[in-house]
């Protein structure tokens, strides 16, 4: 039985989609049999993935339109990595999907039967806490969390705890958070120090691995790569291994409770 991972920021520009891309080829890469739900109305991490923002079946389709998820599963340019694709289409869910009975669990009853397929699903969410950041929760068993390393971080994050422990308590009593990813680091400045400190003090499920800021990073979207093919030996591709090498490790043991420390 897999597990599925939310990987979701309320704040836009906090390396969401390059953290579910990055670390779904690292484990990928590893052998788990990895699949990707770009849950995004923006789509970028179908953009990153190489794949076209039109045309065939996505997850729009699979949500509203309730046809089997299972022709929107395509493959991608890394072997063991799959993906559902989505559209702009998929920003009419949230209005579509307000009158639906059961509203907060269509993600998680489309995405039950890929479980035995694959080992790891990770879904790319809005940077929202709307209808499809919450399907996504409720769909999850953990909840990874990239935050920036600038300032206002820690304020946006004690936010997403808050919501993360009303999903808990109203619809998914079982959802934890695995851990928190810093992003977009840099050693230069004192702000990415300060910050870095500050949620590992109150955040002691924050992972080793620290993700730099990096231009290649910020490239590979572009050439429709992941960073582990378009430069596999740059900082940015080497932290995203780590990253996948210590959850793999974590995965042997439980998953850290919501609960945080110094009152967030």
């Amino acid at each position: 039985m897999s597990l599925v991972f939310a990987v979701v920021n309320q704040k836009g520009g906090v390396g969401k989609t390059t953290t579910t891309v990055s670390l779904g080829a690292a484990l990928a890469g590893r052998g788990q049999r990895t699949l990707i739900i770009d849950a995004d109305p923006q789509a970028n991490a179908t953009t990153a993935l190489g794949q076209r923002q039109s045309g065939s079946a996505g997850l729009y389709e699979a949500l509203v339109d309730e046809q089997s998820i299972d022709t929107a599963i395509v493959g991608t340019n890394v072997i063991g990595l799959w993906l559902v694709p989505t559209t702009p289409n998929l920003a009419g869910a949230e209005v579509e999907l307000v009158s639906t009975m059961a509203r907060e669990f269509r993600m998680r009853r489309i995405l039950e039967p890929l479980r035995e397929r694959f080992d790891i699903i990770l879904i790319d969410c809005p940077p929202s806490l709307g209808l499809l950041t919450v399907n996504a929760l409720t769909a999850s068993d953990e909840v990874i969390i990239p935050v920036q390393c600038e300032f206002l971080a820690l304020e946006g994050l004690s936010h997403l705890s808050q919501t993360i422990r009303l999903v808990q308590s109203n619809l998914h009593p079982k959802l934890k958070i695995r851990g928190i990813v810093l992003t977009m680091y840099d050693g230069r400045t004192n702000i990415a120090k300060q910050v870095q400190d500050e949620v590992r003090k109150h955040f002691d499920n924050t992972f080793r691995a620290v993700i730099p800021r990096s231009v290649r990073l910020s490239e590979a979207p572009s050439h429709g790569e992941p960073i582990q093919i378009y430069d596999p030996r740059s900082p940015g591709a080497v932290a995203y291994d780590e990253l996948a090498d210590e959850l793999l490790e974590q995965l042997r043991g439980p998953a850290r409770p919501v609960e945080a420390r110094g009152g967030f």
